[in-house]
């Protein structure tokens, strides 16, 4: 077995593999970029060795540097992760030739795997099932066109070189497909390298199951079972399970069978998944073969009792495969939901900014937190806004969904947006807990999973109010323990008065209770009257007697009249942060005299969501518009974003040219909106 392994990755998937290299009594070298100087992985890890800037081309994705950070440190193998490098046939070349270790598969099963098209005709010897296509060398347009017509809409454009949802474009007509063709191609080029694609035809209502399978190099060749992964938004996982809802042991025989004849014509070796595209009825299609460890495992990890990172580390080191096929199998059922800093409502948009809060729920056998960043860190633009993974078992897939709802209800994120409000819908959606599958649920289930905005609760009200009052008591208390004079009255925030209780108004401002699309908030004025250990809080002419007491943390317990909470505040400058019920309340403390009118928020121009690249400019300067028409793309945490005329009007002029990087909230297009449509 190794002494020192090099992790060539970072985040969560790093920390991952150092947690179980150190119980294994295996050292363990980290590299890192300059924005990762500080990360998580980096800290955890026995050594860590600096690789170059922030831009993963430039760090992360250099094989010399990987090579030389090995050498240096006396790294006798490297373990890749996924992403970056982990399906790169040249750099595990690299490394065999400078005497170091792959923990993954050989050169030739990546490149073999490495491509869709090629892939599609390796499984097709192998009689492996495979979707009808094209994944020919000839990517002439107009060929391309030629082939999805004949093939018949719906499309999928794939890229050959692609994985992670990126380079890939669902075409519903003929006439959208040049368009789609361009976008998939600069994608596919951007993320991969490579402008090679394929099409195929698209699966109405498919499911999405993919099978683990794990080989030695004496020749033993295994499956673990399958994940569904079908719950998906823009082609990338959400939300994954094991087992497969409705799959019987006939069906997991099968796949498991074609998964393993995958990786054997290929001479495999380690960890991979043989993805499959299955019909509701149940029949199932080749769809490409991921020759690493995917970021779902800990899902069949849960189901079946192995480390399958233990398993790669010994099959690297030329060990056998620590179980046979007949001594697998699978106990309960786990999900695992991907808590992403990203806004659900505005189209998935990553999020960055600093972790000012992060809780996470308590692990115990049943619950467990993957995570590669704690409280303080930064979620930068740079690499994917991943936060966790958050991975639950139970003994059946009823008990485990309650579970994944109560973990999420106890996650508590500050700083970014999350996800997290979303994914809490997605598992109590009727569609998802009855099992009723398919890569388009999102989709299917926008009026349940996307609601209109709601107002903030009374009851949330009630408790920020509370919580201001506590920190003004708190602060007063400090002040007065500070000064001179710490018994003065004039200390005191009790409300006192010679002849009547003090009252006064405190005010929040939250998002308006209106439709998706409509703008602005609405002002929440809250009466408090103070009532000697206590307050009368009124709202919209409803009155509340309240008291409060602080906790541990943010943490504090408010009686309510006859009832008693338990709810924390988080505030960051004028924001707050209610946490309540399982759920998370954003408003912001209302100060009318610092109080801006934002204007008119369709005029003037359009900023960047977050640093990125512009790829494409989409009209002319001078050029009219109606609302809703595509301006621009830009590329951003490896993503294409188009931005879109807020309003009908004229597009005065582009602030940046394709090709040219922006910062966030940089200007990128001057635009006049016709004021009176």
């Amino acid at each position: 077995m190794f002494n020192k392994i090099l992790i060539a990755n970072r985040g969560e998937i790093a920390c991952r593999v150092i947690k179980t290299a150190r119980r294994m009594g295996i050292r363990t070298v980290a590299v890192y970029s300059e924005a990762d100087a500080n990360a998580r992985h980096v800290r955890l890890a026995d050594e860590a060795v600096l690789l170059g800037p922030a831009a993963a081309r430039e760090s992360y994705l250099v094989a010399d540097k990987i090579i030389e950070a090995c050498l240096r440190t006396g790294a006798q193998a490297v373990h890749p992760g996924y992403g970056f490098l982990s399906e790169n046939a040249d750099f595990a070349e690299a490394l065999a030739a400078a005497g170091i270790a792959f923990i993954g598969p050989p050169a030739s099963a990546i490149r073999a795997m490495g491509s869709k098209s090629e892939a599609k005709k390796l499984m097709g010897k192998a009689a492996v099932p495979l979707t009808p296509g094209y994944h020919g060398d000839d990517q002439t347009p107009a060929l391309l066109h030629q082939e999805a017509d004949q093939i018949g809409y719906p499309v999928l454009i794939k890229a050959a070189a692609g994985g992670g949802g990126k380079g890939m474009r669902l075409v519903e007509k003929s006439e959208d497909f040049p368009d789609a063709l361009a976008s998939c191609k600069r994608e596919a080029a951007s993320s991969f390298g490579s402008e090679h694609v394929l099409v195929e035809k698209y699966i109405t209502r498919p499911r999405h199951i993919e099978i683990q399978v794990f080989a030695d190099t004496l020749g033993n060749c295994v499956y673990l079972f399958e994940r569904d992964c079908s719950v998906q938004r823009r082609h990338q996982k959400v939300l994954e399970e094991a087992p497969a809802p409705g799959m019987t042991a006939e069906r997991r025989r099968q796949m498991g069978e074609a998964a393993v004849a995958a990786a054997r014509a290929v001479g495999y070796v380690g960890a991979g998944t043989v993805e499959f595209i299955a019909n509701q009825d149940g029949s199932f299609y080749f769809m490409e073969m991921n020759t690493r460890l995917q970021v779902e495992h800990p899902v069949t990890e849960m189901i079946t009792g192995q480390d399958l990172v233990e398993w790669q580390l010994r099959v690297a080191a030329g060990q056998p495969l620590p179980l046979a096929q007949e001594q697998l199998q699978i106990r309960g059922h786990a999900l695992e939901a991907r808590i992403y800093a990203e806004d659900a409502s505005k189209g998935f948009l990553p999020s960055t900014g600093s972790l000012i809060r992060l809780s996470t729920p308590a692990e115990t056998l049943n619950v467990r937190v993957d995570t590669g960043v704690e409280e303080g860190d930064e979620i930068t633009p740079f690499y994917d806004p991943m936060i966790a993974k958050l991975i639950v078992w139970d003994e059946h897939r009823d008990a485990a969904l309650a579970r994944m709802r109560q973990a999420l209800a106890d996650y508590q994120v500050v700083g970014v947006t999350t996800n997290i409000a979303f994914l809490s819908r997605l598992v109590a959606c009727p569609a998802f807990v009855g099992a009723d599958l398919d890569t388009g649920l999102i989709e299917r289930q926008r009026e349940f999973l996307f609601p209109a905005a709601q107002a903030v609760p009374r009851d949330a009200l009630l408790v920020a109010t509370v919580g201001e009052l506590l920190w003004e008591q708190r602060a007063a208390k400090l002040a007065a323990r500070n000064s001179g004079d710490p018994w003065s009255p004039w200390h005191a925030r009790d409300g006192w008065r010679m002849n009547l209780s003090a009252a006064r108004m405190i005010g929040f401002r939250a998002p308006k209770d209106a439709s998706p699309g409509e703008d602005g908030d609405c002002l929440s004025e809250v009466r408090v009257r103070y009532q000697g250990a206590q307050w009368a809080i009124s709202i919209h002419g409803q009155t509340t007697l309240a008291r409060g007491k602080k906790l541990d943390g943010d943490q504090f317990a408010v009686e309510l009249d006859d009832r008693r909470l338990i709810a924390s505040v988080v505030a960051v400058g004028s924001k707050r942060s209610i946490f309540l019920h399982g759920s998370t309340y954003s408003l912001l403390r209302d100060d009318p005299l610092h109080r801006v009118d934002a204007g008119d928020s369709h005029g003037g121009g359009l900023t960047a969501p977050m640093p990125g690249k512009v790829v494409a400019l989409l009209v002319q300067p001078g050029q009219k518009v109606e609302k809703g028409a595509p301006l621009l793309i830009l590329e951003a945490m490896k993503m294409e974003h188009t931005i879109t005329a807020p309003a009908t009007g004229t597009v005065k002029a582009f602030c940046y040219a394709a090709g040219e990087q922006v910062g966030d909230g940089a200007a990128l297009v001057e635009f006049e909106a016709n004021l009176t449509t």
